[in-house]
């Protein structure tokens, strides 16, 4: 088992081994950018615009969500930054489960590594450090080879997006869904857990079938949240 001070240390081939470990996953993210790009392509955005939009949002919810307020250029800047932040919200309880790990990590570094988190490589490295193993790596490299396949498939799907596009029609929609889910069951199994899990599941359809669009997201994080921080761990 590695020792704490090394959870918390980041080197290349710390990096390297996030890279390789969230390859896999990236082919299929690589798709999505495809079919973002085909996308802008179809709502006349500049090819230019749209990889750099890839290169430097790395969101590929919201990015999608402005494509559907984008009108011959004209961007409702309030609805868009209200939409926005709903979508990414989650990034927020996402950052904060992870200081207790990143606080060790000097600020310019922390916060570059936090440049490029995602659902999947949080995911990874969170699960790795309650398992007290290295995760900053998998953090960062992870993030790497997300974000430049993200980027690479948003270029590919520009002039190539014709071959991909409908995505969800063989499943791939499913594939992030699904890599999360792992990740679940290779978690701690006891009923805290579970409850927590529950929790989050229930309040999130019930706000996916009630409330706002994209709502569902914040409100399952915070209500599985509550109740981990009300369910405390027995030292």
């Amino acid at each position: 088992m590695a020792s704490d001070e090394n959870n918390y240390t980041i080197n290349k081939q710390d990096v390297w081994f996030g890279f390789k470990t969230l390859l896999p996953i990236s082919l299929f993210v690589a798709v999505f950018g495809g079919a973002f790009g085909l996308s802008a392509t179809q709502a006349n955005v500049d090819h230019i615009t749209a990889i750099l939009m890839s290169a430097t949002v790395f969101a590929g919810s919201s990015q999608f969500a402005t494509l559907e307020l984008w009108k011959d250029g004209h961007i409702p800047i309030f609805s868009l930054f209200i939409t926005v932040f709903f979508i990414n919200a989650r990034h927020i309880l996402m950052g904060a489960s992870l200081y207790p790990w990143l606080k060790h990590i000097p600020p310019i570094k922390r916060y570059t590594i936090l440049l490029v988190i995602s659902d999947a490589n949080w995911a990874s490295s969170f699960q790795a450090f309650n398992q007290q193993k290295p995760g900053v790596g998998l953090l960062f490299g992870g993030g790497l080879a997300l974000w430049l396949f993200w980027v690479l498939g948003t270029t590919l799907g520009i002039y190539f997006g014709y071959l991909i596009h409908d995505p969800y029609a063989f499943g791939l929609d499913m594939v992030m869904a699904c890599f999360l889910f792992t990740m679940v069951i290779g978690g701690q199994k006891n009923y805290r857990t579970v409850a927590i899990w529950m929790t989050a599941a229930i309040t999130s359809l019930i706000a996916y079938l009630y409330l706002p669009k994209n709502s569902h997201v914040v409100i399952g994080a915070l209500c599985g949240g509550i109740v981990g921080f009300l369910w405390k761990v027995k030292k």
